[in-house]
Parts: structure tokens; sequence; C-alpha cells
């Protein structure tokens, strides 16, 4: 017993969070997503409406702590109407919320105080593509006629990543990927990634999706890319603000925005390929 607490311990060292509670949060996490998008598919933009939300304010906390004050109720306002934009609008209503919510919020912020405009302005349109037009597409995977079996897909690839980076990353990683912006992660994690989302990718889409599994694959080495370079664009926001983790709402993962960042990436890209597929019926 003592072994096992001592090869734990080692791990969660080597992983910089706590094992258990990082998969209770995930296997409860995906019970939401997947319960609720296969009953109640508005259950679960309402869902994505709050964990879209939950991270925004801790963007703004993170920004605060970094000399930046932004308005988080006018954010909070235009991430509420691109996601409503996205899930009533599809593509064309959340291209148009987007072009009409920035804008009005960068207004906004120079009236309240003109002050570092530039600062906060670039901050908070930031805040919004990120977080809103990104996410936006989540909400247009799942508001479709086979919108389980898309969500699943982008779940799979998105889980297929960042398990296996982390699991060939704890083992045997050794060569860091990127050490001045995410020290923890390494090029072997990268390449457990790859191995992991292409096979993956490949069964999904040839089982679920009733794809060519070649096509499947490809999509998979594409969200291997999308998913890493969403996590490293928040471990370099965090950095350029000095803090650890965006929040700690979620035990062993941090802050929400520490749970989602690979999936903002991601599901533009799942949903350009799957949209692609469906209009040159590949």
């Amino acid at each position: 017993m003592d072994d096992f607490h001592s090869l734990n311990e080692a791990i969660n060292a080597k992983a910089g969070r706590k094992l258990g509670p990082s998969i209770l949060v995930s296997l409860s996490l995906l019970a939401v997503v997947f319960v609720t998008i296969s009953f109640a598919k508005f259950l679960f933009a309402i869902f994505v409406w709050v964990a879209i939300l939950l991270a925004a304010r801790e963007l703004i906390r993170a920004y605060k702590a970094g000399g930046i004050e932004l308005p988080g109720n006018a954010i909070a306002l235009a991430i509420t109407i691109l996601l409503a934009a996205a899930w009533f609008g599809r593509v064309s209503g959340l291209a148009v919320a987007t072009a009409i919510a920035i804008p009005s919020v960068l207004v906004y912020i120079l009236f309240k105080n003109p002050k570092d405009f530039v600062r906060k302005s670039t901050a908070a349109a930031f805040a919004i593509f990120y977080l809103a037009f990104l996410g936006g597409f989540i909400l247009l995977l799942a508001h479709d006629k086979e919108g389980l079996a898309r969500i699943f897909t982008l779940v799979v690839l998105v889980s297929c990543n960042d398990t296996f980076a982390y699991i060939f990353g704890v083992l045997i990683g050794k060569h860091p990927l990127a050490p001045h912006i995410s020290p923890k992660k390494t090029w072997e994690g990268l390449i457990g990634s790859v191995i992991a989302t292409t096979i993956g990718s490949a069964l999904v889409f040839q089982y679920a999706l009733g794809h060519t599994w070649w096509i499947g694959a490809a999509i998979g080495l594409v969200a291997v890319v999308t998913s890493t370079c969403g996590d490293l664009i928040e471990s370099a926001v965090k950095r350029d603000l000095a803090i650890k983790d965006m929040g700690t709402i979620l035990p062993g993962h941090g802050g929400m925005l520490d749970r989602i960042d690979s999936v903002l990436f991601t599901g533009p890209a799942v949903w350009f390929a799957l949209e692609f597929i469906r209009h040159f019926k590949i």
C-alpha cells in the first residue's frame, strides 16, 4: 500500500495535478454532456453557456490580477448573445452577432473609462472571440440532426489527445515541447496524442459517422494540432498574467477554462470538417 501511495504521489508531482480527482471530474462532465445531448439538446446548450460564462469570469479575474480591468457584465452579455445567435441563427447568426457584439463592447469600454483603452479593448475582444465565438461552434455541432454523433466525435478527439498526451508525458516524457510556454508538455506526449487521436478518430469516423477511416485519421491529426495549440495559448495567457490555474472550480483540473481550452480550438475544426464532408458528399 505504501508503494502504491508513493507511486501515486510521484505521478501527481510529475503531472502537476492529482490524478484521482481529475478522473472523477472528467467522468462527471462527460456524464452531463452525453445525458443532455442525448435527451435534451437545449439543456446541453445551457450547460455550454454556463461553462463558458464560468470560463469568462475566470479570464476576467485573471486579467484583473494582471492589471487589466474589464466590464464583466458587458462581456457576459456579449457571450450570451453570441451563443444564442449560434443556437438559433446557426453560423450566419454567430458571425453577425460577433460583428456587432465586439464593437459594441469596445464602445462601452471607451465611454466608461478611456484610460488604457488599447489594453482593455484588446483583452475584451480576445475574451469574446476566444470564449464565445469559438465556443459557438460547439453549439453548431450539437444543434444538428446528427448532434449526438458530432459531439461524440469532438469529445473523442479532445479526450484522446489530452489523455494520451498526459499518459505518455508522465511515463516517458523527457523532451519539453514548448518550455517557455508550458514546461510540462513534452514531445513524447505529443507523439502519444498523435497515435491515439489518429486511431480514435479513424474508428469514430468508420463506425459512428459512417465515413472512410482515412478521413477520420486525417481529421485526427488536425485535432491534435488544434487541441495542442488551444492548450498552449491558454498556458501562454496564464504565464503572461503570472497565474498557475485559471481557477479552482474543478478539482484536479483547475478552472473551467483549464478544462475547455482544447475544446474551444477543436470545435471549429471538427465543425468545418464535417460540413465539408456533408457538402461534397465525401
